[in-house]
């Protein structure tokens, strides 16, 4: 009796999709190898420890979690068994320098009627914003999310040819600000939407409308924090890619990707060995994937060349106090969003007065900070690197966070940093190969 050989599979890249693509391939019946550059799993989505003080990495909003749910039940297990979290409620706390401060609540009338108690923006306008955000994200969901746009069949099915037939009620034709500033009356308002097309890093003064597609996950399906931090969803899916045979080596980046007569056979490793594959998935940057693995293959010049989106710059600082007013996610706009924008995507630098993320996840996972104390992510929007002098950017973004917190929130923030470290767009670029 003749055994079948199993199909050969390699990742390149263990960041969450080469995660998910290395489990996804074991429970079709793969042998599936993964090789990776750094020492750990996650890419982006990683963690660090300073002191005491633990911080995810990376990404710190979590929407959709039935996609992660979906690769444990495909294999026929129960996600809760490997992997958990809870549905936030309010999502997000808002701080104006005027002194106006919003709790963004999960449910869309409740969150409506805050927007109208606070700021006087009537309440019809923001639930008609959201119906159409709902409305976007069901015409575009399909062809964009769920499908694949280079492949010939996706133009044949016929959720494809219905949404063409409704490309007008997308609005591509006007850019996200535009938009908001027509739809509302209160320019706090105008504000609060604008900032949703950073979640892509786009410019919300010259992306299309379209992008308001985003505050549907958040205000209709949900935010959520998994249990032990954003981290676990790296970590969940690494230890279950093991339980399923992935095989994960670390430090070991490749160096190629071999094709030969148009067709990939597999990969060069650092000691130049071959390792043969039916299919080789790259995790990398589209950009590095062509540049580094693929040098010699006809590149997609267009997709390389095409304008990069924004960056940013990460603080991560424990604090040896906390503060009742701050929930999990909390922004602290800036008084003016348009010169900011335009600071960051036009001249290239970091704004003065930047609109500014802290996320403090020992809010509902304590033990990510020693007692009393607080583990502070701080996020800001900031232009990709051309070859700017990030040091003196850096030195300075950080002194004006610190004097802006300290300001909006009454207390002189710098005399609580016990520990610290920052990312910028270099470290960025050299850890996780993002062009």
């Amino acid at each position: 009796m003749t055994v079948k050989k199993k199909k050969k599979a390699i990742v390149i890249g263990t960041g969450i999709a080469g995660l998910a693509a290395a489990a996804r391939l074991a429970i079709k019946g793969y042998e599936v190898n993964s090789y990776e550059a750094n020492s750990y799993p996650g890419g982006k989505l990683t963690q660090i420890e300073l002191d005491g003080f633990r911080f995810d990495a990376g990404p710190s909003l979590f929407t959709m979690p039935f996609l992660v749910d979906e690769i444990f039940e495909l294999a026929g297990e129960d996600p809760k068994k490997h992997f958990n979290y809870q549905r936030l409620d309010p999502i997000c706390k808002y701080f104006y320098e005027d002194g106006t401060r919003l709790d963004a609540h999960a449910d869309p009338q409740a969150f409506a009627e805050e927007l109208e108690e606070k700021i006087g923006e009537p309440k019809e306008n923001v639930l008609k914003y959201l119906a159409k955000s709902r409305e976007i994200y069901e015409i575009t969901t399909p062809v964009f999310l769920k499908s694949s746009l280079h492949k010939i069949g996706t133009y044949l099915k016929w959720h494809t040819i219905k949404s063409v037939f409704q490309l007008g009620k997308i609005h591509t034709n006007i850019s996200m600000s535009d938009f908001n500033t027509k739809h509302f009356e209160k320019e706090k308002s105008v504000q609060f939407f604008n900032r949703f097309s950073t979640y892509n890093g786009s410019d919300a003064y010259q992306a299309p409308a379209t992008l308001m597609v985003i505050p549907h996950l958040e205000f209709h399906q949900g935010a959520y924090f998994p249990n032990g931090g954003i981290y676990s969803i790296s970590k969940s899916l690494f230890n279950f890619g093991k339980q399923l045979g992935v095989k994960y080596q670390f430090d070991t980046p490749v160096q190629k990707i071999i094709v030969k007569n148009k067709q990939v056979k597999g990969v060069e490793l650092p000691d130049g060995s071959f390792d043969e594959a039916d299919v080789v998935v790259s995790n990398m940057d589209v950009y590095g994937t062509f540049k580094k693995l693929l040098p010699n293959e006809k590149h997609p010049e267009k997709v390389l060349n095409q304008e990069k989106s924004c960056s940013g710059v990460i603080l991560y600082l424990g604090i040896k106090k906390t503060f009742p007013e701050l929930d999990l996610h909390n922004i602290f706009f800036s008084k003016d969003s348009e010169e900011e924008f335009n600071t960051i995507f036009k001249k290239n630098q970091v704004y003065h007065d930047p609109t500014t993320y802290l996320n403090i996840s020992a809010k509902l996972e304590k033990s990510d900070a020693p007692e009393g104390c607080e583990n502070w992510f701080i996020l800001i929007n900031a232009p990709h690197n051309i070859g700017q002098d990030w040091d003196t950017m850096i030195r300075e973004a950080r002194k004006n966070i610190v004097a802006k917190l300290s300001r909006i929130l009454n207390e002189d923030i710098e005399q609580l940093i016990v520990t610290e470290d920052y990312l910028d767009p270099r470290r960025i670029k050299s850890r996780t190969s993002s062009h």
